[in-house]
């Protein structure tokens, strides 16, 4: 199933684009799953995605953390830590 993914930040600018819609293989199966079919497309997914500490995701437009099932998921984001004061 397509799942529509949104990239942020700097982890857009490595990829150099800001969304796609892909449809990962069946046993990609969670959202570090799907990081992981992404960087291994290598260039600038493999920068973007080559320290998953730095990684936030977000499924569905709610904060997720990255073993979360991807099964009926929409979109999914992925952007850095948000900071602030």
């Amino acid at each position: 199933m397509p799942i529509d993914i949104l990239y942020f930040a700097w982890v857009r600018e490595a990829i150099g684009q800001g969304g796609e819609r892909v449809d990962p293989p069946a046993d990609v199966t969670t959202v570090a799953g799907l990081v992981d079919w992404l960087a291994a497309r290598g260039g600038g997914y493999a920068v973007a995605f080559e320290n998953r500490e730095r990684l936030r995701a977000a499924v569905d437009q709610a904060f997720v953390a990255l073993d979360t099932p991807l099964a009926g998921a929409r979109e999914i984001a992925l952007f850095p830590p948000v900071t602030g004061g």
